[in-house]
């Protein structure tokens, strides 16, 4: 007969062997994959940027580290690139192109002008102004072989363009951009332009003013050449200086003919002085100015705090010496006592002068021997 012992141990084991085998088959089970990330429509990560080594004239020929156009000629003159778009996503991707200009931003960066449209087909601007008062420049003057161009997936697109420069444009440098737009998605590629010839570099700040804790002025480019201009600012006041601030490169720039109108904070700006603020102004090429304008700082609180005592005292003062004149005579008056009568001449009052009147009469001393 089998002992106890030798059942328990057997069917110990075949509980372990049962578990390993069950293990296994459980963690063998197949799972289901999970779905690959999926690209939203539009979402594709297409580029713009220079065609490598730029085969055009105006191109700068640098090999494939463009980051920017650069085109320089004369007026009049031609200027072509090239603009390489490349899609390698998994869907064509339409992309529109149109030229604007740009400036500095006060982050450092660029900023687009305006917004301006499709330049594709359209004919090159005038120099100067616009007729609505704006800058033209490379925007107007730019291009492309098409305004619309569409990129089969994983293909790169080469689109030419031009820029004009018209007749007549004052040399100096130019900066816009070519914007490729798709799906919400905006790239901007810069391109510089430099215009031959004699440059004048030429800026003045104008309309100085002191309101509140700002001083405001005017920067106007008066030269023919793209400016950046840097400031320097300073205040005296009766008792000594009271601002300096060193120079420093503001964050604009002034295409030639532009002006812009910026403020200066003053934040501890005195409550009651008199101000002399000065401005001076200097850019690349010799270009600079210089401007001031006074002020006056009155705080009428503290004004008005002072004065109310003075002019309290000023009218308790008046009052008592006016009271004072009304008495008779200058002197006190006894409660109760009878008014004086007035003085009647002949009578034998008290005349105005406090003496009492007397009358004078002529004695005749008569003796024993004179007459009876």
């Amino acid at each position: 007969m089998p002992s106890s012992t030798g059942h328990a141990a057997r069917l110990a084991l075949a509980v372990l062997l049962f578990t390993l085998a069950t293990v296994p088959a459980a963690g063998a089970q197949p799972r289901t994959p999970a779905a690959p990330p999926t690209t939203p429509a539009g979402a594709t990560a297409w580029t713009a940027r220079p065609v490598a080594g730029g085969s055009g004239a105006g191109g700068t020929g640098k090999g494939a580290g463009r980051s920017y156009f650069y085109l320089e000629g004369p007026p009049g003159a031609v200027l072509q690139d090239r603009l390489s778009v490349t899609n390698p996503g998994t869907a064509p991707v339409t992309v529109r192109l149109r030229g604007v200009d740009t400036y500095r931003a006060e982050d450092g960066g660029r900023a687009v002008r305006d917004g301006g449209k499709p330049t594709a087909g359209s004919g090159a601007g005038s120099g100067g102004r616009a007729g609505n008062g704006a800058h033209v420049g490379v925007g107007a003057w730019l291009r492309t072989a098409a305004a619309k161009v569409v990129v089969p997936a994983r293909t790169r697109a080469e689109v030419p363009f031009s820029v004009t420069v018209p007749t007549g444009s004052a040399p100096g440098e130019r900066s816009g951009a070519i914007v490729a737009e798709n799906g919400g998605r905006s790239v901007g590629v810069p391109v510089r332009l430099r215009v031959g010839g004699p440059t004048l570099a030429a800026l003045t700040v104008e309309d100085v003013t002191v309101s509140g804790k700002a001083v405001h002025y005017t920067l106007v480019n008066r030269g023919n050449t793209l400016l950046v201009p840097r400031i320097t600012v300073s205040a005296d006041g009766v008792f000594g200086p009271l601002l300096r601030r060193g120079t420093r490169t503001l964050p604009v720039e002034l295409a030639p003919g532009r002006s812009v109108t910026l403020t200066e904070p003053w934040r501890d700006a005195p409550a009651l002085d008199s101000v002399t603020v000065r401005l001076r102004v200097t850019a690349a090429g010799g270009a600079h100015d210089e401007a001031s304008a006074r002020a006056r700082f009155v705080s009428w609180a503290p004004l008005t705090g002072g004065a109310l005592p003075l002019l309290a005292a000023a009218a308790a003062y008046t009052y008592r010496r006016r009271r004072g004149q009304r008495r008779p005579w200058g002197g006190r008056q006894r409660t109760g006592a009878p008014a004086p009568a007035p003085y009647e001449a002949g009578s034998p009052g008290r005349p105005p002068g406090g003496r009492r009147a007397c009358d004078t009469r002529r004695l005749t001393k008569t003796g024993t021997g004179g007459e009876s």
